[in-house]
């Protein structure tokens, strides 16, 4: 693709509706506008920069749609570039002979994420903040959403430049000492320089830690509904989607594979994953079920544990050890849920135990919001709204990257290396900061970022 032609894109999602929007943006985009569109009257139209203009748009084939054309003169736009965007009816004949038409004269279609491309390209925004854009694009919920903004503003970018000023300091110093190499001259105290190193290494250690809550947040928190079979893990499941989504059965092992769906809880997304009851089985269809209930639980940020309200506490702290046993539980949010709770015969005294216990009716929608409560509580435990998460796989991977680089400067402090090695380790912790935020981008990274962003933006 060249940065320098004027493309143009239905930029509203495809398909029918009550209008739709083509962008166009480029040094040609103004003039391309002006000539195809018209006023009533016939007369040319003259179109002024962040106003909106209502006007007829034509082709060579005569009168096309009554349109509404606004114009963002550079570099006041999203590109930077001259952009004008065209509302106009939502026909689908429309739309595609109204992109022919502008194709015939002059622009061409855009490629996927060309738009906020060329917004990188011209310094509107850095690298991180267009991954927001396509973050922003893609939530589905209000913490999805409030991450993603944080981040296109500038939040996560200003933390990650603060980063890196430290990251040039320090590289400087050590580069002067080798310009006076003959003269023995120290400008990085050792000591300090540690103490600044040990400072960084905690802060990029606190954003490489905060992935797991970021991720989950973004994608939707994984919740593990686990249990022995028939204690109705596939009831509670379907109460908190409030579908069918599961079949139900008082027959025992019905379940043999997981089920997962996402849902929202006071804007919290959460991906709920129903899985085969736990038990001793000889059916090999079953088994591989239990197998992929013990993974499920693996890779769960929250375990909700569901036990029949018949079953007394021994005999549920009996399970709930063999389940510790089985499953690592240590980093998880663990929940014992009673179900049946609304079976009065059923209901026996419980002796405490060391997770929490929630008494529920899955079937008739008892205690559901005590258990809506307690998940949600988990998955923003200790996170606030002015915390910078990780939420990106390529940004985690980086900072690990600078995280094992100021490991070697510090071992390199250790053995008293000379600066002119310890300064290589810190070059390369910069390197990896920089293709975060786009100062170190190659063909291969914009691709990567850019290939996931739809056509239109």
């Amino acid at each position: 693709m060249s940065a320098h032609d004027t493309i143009c894109a239905i930029s509203t999602p495809p398909g029918v509706g009550g209008i739709a929007v083509l962008r166009l943006s480029g040094s040609d985009a103004k003039r391309l506008a002006e000539m195809s569109l018209r006023r009533e009257s016939g007369r040319p139209v003259r179109l002024t920069d962040h106003k909106a203009l209502f006007a007829h748009l034509y082709t060579d084939e005569g009168f096309l749609d009554e349109v509404v054309a606004t114009l963002f003169e550079a570099p006041h736009s999203y590109t930077g570039e001259t952009v004008v965007e065209i509302s106009c009816h939502g026909s689908l004949f429309v739309q595609q002979r109204m992109l022919q038409h502008f194709v015939s004269i002059g622009a061409r279609l855009a490629e996927a994420g060309e738009y906020t491309l060329r917004a990188f390209l011209n310094r509107r925004l850095d690298l991180s903040q267009a991954e927001a854009v396509a973050d922003l694009i893609d939530a589905r919920s209000s913490t999805a959403h409030r991450l993603a903004v944080s981040q296109m503003r500038g939040g996560y970018a200003r933390e990650l430049e603060q980063l890196r000023a430290r990251f040039v300091d320090l590289s400087a110093l050590l580069e002067l000492e080798l310009d006076f190499s003959d003269e023995d001259v120290e400008f990085a105290n050792r000591k300090v320089l540690r103490q600044t190193v040990e400072e960084l290494k905690d802060k990029v250690s606190r954003l490489v830690e905060s992935f797991q809550s970021g991720n989950a947040l973004k994608n939707g928190v994984p919740v593990a509904i686990v249990g022995s079979p028939n204690v109705g893990k596939s009831t509670l499941l379907n109460a908190l989607l409030h579908e069918d989504r599961a079949i139900v059965s008082d027959q025992a092992g019905t379940t043999r594979d997981t089920v997962e769906e996402l849902f929202t809880i006071n804007g919290v997304m959460f991906r709920l994953i129903d899985t085969a009851g736990i038990r001793h089985t000889d059916n090999s269809v079953e088994q591989a079920g239990i197998d992929r209930s013990r993974r499920a639980a693996e890779h769960a940020a929250i375990v909700l544990f569901v036990v029949d309200a018949a079953d007394p506490a021994p005999t549920v702290a009996e399970a709930l050890q063999q389940l510790q046993s089985s499953i690592p539980l240590a980093d998880k949010h663990l929940l014992v849920v009673r179900n049946k709770c609304d079976l009065q015969q059923l209901q026996l005294p419980v002796t405490p135990l060391s997770s929490p216990v929630v008494n529920i009716s899955a079937k008739k929608g008892d205690g559901l919001d005590a258990l809506r409560h307690f998940m949600v509580q988990a998955a923003t435990q200790g996170i606030s709204n002015d915390d910078v998460l990780l939420t990106n796989a390529r940004h985690y991977e980086a900072l690990k990257h600078v995280l094992s680089a100021l490991d070697e400067v510090l071992k390199g402090m250790d053995m008293q290396m000379p600066s002119d090695l310890l300064v290589v380790d810190i070059r390369d912790a910069l390197y990896h900061l920089g293709t975060i935020t786009g100062k170190v981008a190659s063909d291969e990274i914009l691709s990567s970022v850019f290939s996931r962003f739809c056509i239109g933006k």
